[in-house]
């Protein structure tokens, strides 16, 4: 690909629901701009963005995938516009974070059969966080059901009146054969190549599209003082000034046109990329938020300026390695140059550049600030860093991360799985930072290897990767919930040991008193002997025998927790005693103690915090209730939004993912903390051991 400059560069992230259409309109895109044969179809495996085999076999976006193309527009300008292909299922939203991490324009995708679902809000309301400028594609307008007018009401409807149609459809369904060019006053006539050319409104359109020409322009001159005193003045833009002017408010976040199509028959493609070009912002339009130190600064994407590159996405790749994608911030970077991390200061070789488009490498000399590319191997820079010509603290935050709140305990099948785990799982969560490798270990146990992630079909993704990629296969197991114990009330206990078989024997006799204290104060061990009954140099023998029996677990096998075990008197033997015999005698002391007094199971509780449109407030409310929750409050947000904060026990959370995404069609999101242990009720004592209270 030849070098663009920064003015002349497109980056945009594709973004929509699961299944409107983006992968298919990346593809004719690039069938459009020339860069592609024919266009691939996503039921066959065969488009550019979808190449993994675990997106092949499920037909659907997992990662993100940068798509670029050269286009050439109506005023004879080229332009490089590197498209950025994002998931639209819930599971894999973290492609969609690093996307509009580097993008300077999101195209939003509407299915003009389905009209707005809920993952276009959810995109929507991302991108208006984020301030990215957008830009609206009803596409689908070949399919039946399709309806441009009903999906624009909903536009107009959830996202306001600055929702401007630029197009309306010539035919709709099979029918479509062309559109209206809103600013222009005309009409367009496809052919079956995708070329269009000028003709007459039809008259069933000619009405509706000048009342729609004066109200679009009426809407995007009241943006320009000037221009709008000239428009009451009887001074009337051509199209080329208003587009001018639009660019401007969409850069802005004023104003987000649409326009239409359909990925398969071509209408609207070209007219598409043009679009994208002339109205959409260049990288040297929005500086970089980032930090020098701890003070707030931007960076300017100047291709003369220090060179600085911020890395957004990593994958695993099986030929060459380890894939840094990154976005030039500033200055023009080239093959074999040495930058240095920010961060940890390390410095790093740039052997070589190119370009991704899917998984076809295009070599590169340089990279201008504003560009998207890629670099193998840099094993020190994981994704979030910032390279740079020289040591200076500067610092991007990339976005915040997800809340990983579903997870699955990893059981290696074999010795050589087991060996490889550890390095495998922390490579793929170089690739995918919404995955989280935890280790958990109660008791007894030897602990569980954990896979935290945003869904289901997130981790199950992830396994299947871990095998193909790394080779290390693994089965699957609940995560254990981290229950304990503690002493149901005050006893006190005779611990003794006493053995003779020849030589020197055993002997050690620790008397104790054991109590509970308040929940969460922790255990404490008191030393009250006196007189000697037990020599100084055994008493750290004593305590190191309570805390590990406390550790080994109580009367159901939990680890104890919340007592105080005090030593008050004891007797010892000046040959046959040790710390051995004290360390045993301490635990067996604790252990008559227990069960004595008998001991309750804690289990642990958390703070959650759940938001929902207002409309399923009772049903998350009702469910809650079900779930052993204790509403602490509920609170009514802006945009028909509740929040609801709840002390709920962690056993009942391992599936509130998948539940509450159900519960509210994939609206309602958590937080979920730690906050504290309660006791077990006594019929799920039974339940979760298979003994008695």
């Amino acid at each position: 690909m030849d070098t663009a400059t920064t003015p002349k560069i497109r980056n945009v992230a594709v973004v929509g629901h699961a299944g409107c259409g983006k992968t298919t309109l990346t593809e004719a895109l690039l069938f459009r701009a020339g860069v592609i044969s024919r266009p691939g179809r996503v039921e066959d495996g065969t488009t550019v963005s979808d190449h993994e085999p675990e997106e092949i076999a499920r037909g659907m976006s997992l990662a993100l995938a940068v798509a670029p193309f050269t286009w050439t527009a109506p005023d004879g300008e080229k332009y490089q516009v590197n498209l950025i292909d994002t998931p639209g299922y819930a599971d894999f939203a973290g492609g969609v974070d690093a996307a509009l991490s580097v993008a300077d324009l999101a195209l939003v995708v509407v299915s003009a059969v389905d009209g707005i679902e809920v993952g276009t809000e959810l995109v929507w309301e991302q991108c208006q966080a984020a301030r990215i400028p957008r830009l609206i594609f009803v596409t689908k307008e070949d399919r039946p059901r399709a309806d441009f007018h009903r999906v624009l009401s909903q536009l107009r409807e959830r996202f306001g009146s600055a929702v401007v149609p630029l197009e309306l459809p010539l035919g709709e369904e099979e029918a479509l054969h062309g559109l209206a060019d809103v600013l222009a006053d005309e009409g367009l006539d496809y052919a079956a190549d995708g070329s269009h050319h000028a003709q007459a409104l039809p008259a069933d359109v000619e009405d509706e599209e000048h009342r729609l020409h004066e109200e679009v322009t009426e809407e995007i001159v009241s943006g320009d003082v000037e221009q709008l005193e000239r428009y009451l003045s009887g001074d009337v833009p051509t199209a080329a000034e208003l587009e001018r002017t639009l660019a401007h408010e969409v850069l802005d976040g004023g104003e987000f046109p649409v326009l239409l199509g359909s990925a398969l028959t071509g209408v609207g493609i070209d007219r598409l990329a043009d679009y994208l070009c002339e109205i959409g912002p260049s990288p040297a339009d929005r500086p970089t938020p980032a930090r020098l130190g701890k003070e707030p600064t931007e960076i300017v994407a100047d291709p003369k300026g220090p060179a600085a590159a911020y890395i957004f996405s990593t994958v695993a790749d099986p030929f060459v390695g380890q894939l840094s994608l990154f976005k030039v911030l500033s200055g023009t970077i080239k093959a074999e140059d040495h930058l240095v991390n920010a961060t940890s200061g390390a410095e790093e070789r740039l052997h070589g550049l190119f370009h991704l488009r899917g998984k076809e490498h295009l070599p590169t000399d340089a990279v201008v600030a504003g560009d998207i590319a890629a670099v193998a191997k840099l094993s020190g820079s994981p994704t979030g860093s910032v390279l740079c010509a020289r040591a200076i603290p500067v610092f991007v935050d990339g976005p915040a991360p997800r809340p990983t709140t579903y997870a699955l305990a990893l059981l290696p099948v074999s010795q050589a799985d087991d060996d490889k785990l550890s390095g495998a799982l922390q490579r793929l969560a170089a690739e995918d930072p919404a995955l989280i490798v935890d280790r958990t270990g109660e008791g007894g146990q030897t602990g569980q290897t954990l896979l935290r992630g945003i869904g289901d079909t997130h981790l199950a993704v992830a396994l299947e990767r871990l095998a193909r990629k790394f080779g290390v296969n693994v089965r699957t197991e609940p995560v254990h919930i981290a229950y304990r114990e503690t002493i149901a009330g005050p006893a006190e206990a005779e611990g003794r040991v006493k053995k003779q078989s020849g030589g020197h024997g055993q002997f050690a006799v620790a008397q104790l008193r054991v109590s509970p204290v308040a929940r969460g104060e922790g255990s404490a061990f008191v030393d009250s002997i006196v007189g000697g009954s037990i020599p100084r140099n055994y008493i750290p023998a004593v305590e190191r025998g309570i805390h590990e029996a406390m550790a080994a677990g109580g009367l159901h096998g939990f680890p104890v927790v919340d007592v105080r075990v005090e030593c008050y008197d004891g007797k010892y033997h000046t040959v046959d005693s040790s710390d051995m015999a004290f360390r045993t005698a301490a635990a067996h002391g604790l252990r008559e103690a227990l069960t004595k007094a008998g001991t309750s199971v804690l289990e642990p509780v958390c703070r959650l915090t759940v938001n929902v449109p207002a409309g399923f407030q009772g049903d998350v409310l009702g469910d809650l209730s079900s779930r052993r929750g204790r509403i602490t409050s509920t609170t009514a947000l802006e945009g028909g939004r509740h929040e609801i904060q709840a002390i709920v026990p962690e056993a009942e959370l391992a599936r509130y993912t998948l539940d509450l995404r159900s519960m509210t069609g994939g609206r309602g999101v958590f937080r979920v903390v730690p906050d504290h242990y309660e006791v077990l009720p006594g019929h799920l004592v039974s339940k979760i051991t298979g003994k008695g209270d």
